[in-house]
């Protein structure tokens, strides 16, 4: 009588006990590959988002005026710079409202303020609203060879130069908590106020771990204003609460 062939009950449970291990090992395996994964993606997401809040500050910070470039608590400040000329001639009674000019290019919109000068000035005046001071009131009409204003005003300096620009609205970003906002169409204030009231806002990051640092050094004859920030953006998404820190400076060109 030939033998019965077969698996014996001992056999079959060690060879389920062996695939067992090695599926056990390999969902590990498996599962810590992805989480490596998702980890890397995580922070090639942060780095990158840490790149383009800080590009997006750099190009904003190099239009700005320098010497209106401000910082208080986690906000910071300034009034863009929308164009620039040689001043022929400040205002001249009796209406002290025309200003003489070469020809802007390209030429600001109308509205905007016209500035001369302005060191040796507290930042604060270039954010007032009245004369005499370095900041006119808004501009009515843009020629090719004057500048109207809505109202008199008289200028407290004169450029070396003879430099004119044209500043507009001024604009902040502030954190609020994990949040980092970028603010305008609000009011002008001598006192810098963070975060601006009224206008609206605009969401830049929604993942920020602790303070942002805002530091400026003011510009003077001989060197250009530098704008420093760090920021630290997290990940609470995947569990893993990593965190980048993003360091950068801006200098932002002179203009005396």
């Amino acid at each position: 009588m030939r033998g019965v062939k077969g698996f014996t009950l001992i056999e079959l449970i060690m060879v389920i006990v062996l695939l067992a291990i090695v599926a056990t090992v390999s969902v590990q395996f498996v599962a810590l590959s992805t989480r490596g994964a998702l980890d890397l993606g995580a922070r090639q997401q942060r780095a990158l988002q840490g790149v383009v809040i800080g590009e997006q500050i750099s190009r904003q910070l190099r239009e700005a005026f320098p010497l209106s470039v401000r910082v208080s608590g986690s906000c910071l400040e300034w009034l863009p710079l929308l164009g620039a000329t040689n001043y022929i001639q400040r205002t001249q009674g009796p209406g002290f409202d025309k200003i003489a000019v070469v020809p802007f290019n390209p030429v600001p919109p109308v509205g905007s303020r016209m500035v001369i000068y302005g060191y040796g000035t507290g930042t604060g005046e270039l954010y007032e609203n009245t004369g005499p001071g370095p900041v006119s009131p808004p501009a009515t009409a843009i020629s090719a060879s004057q500048v109207t204003l809505g109202s008199s005003h008289r200028f407290t300096q004169q450029s070396p130069e003879r430099r004119l620009f044209a500043v507009g609205a001024p604009v902040s970003i502030c954190q609020s908590g994990r949040m980092l906002y970028r603010y305008t169409g609000y009011g002008r204030s001598e006192t810098q106020v963070s975060p601006p009231t009224g206008g609206s806002r605009a969401v830049m990051s929604a993942n920020l771990a602790g303070p942002v640092n805002f530091s400026v050094t003011p510009p003077s004859l001989q060197r250009a204003a530098v704008v420093a920030f760090t920021l630290t953006l997290q990940d609470y998404t995947t569990g893993s609460n990593e965190v980048t820190t993003t360091v950068q400076e801006v200098q932002i060109r002179n203009v005396p």
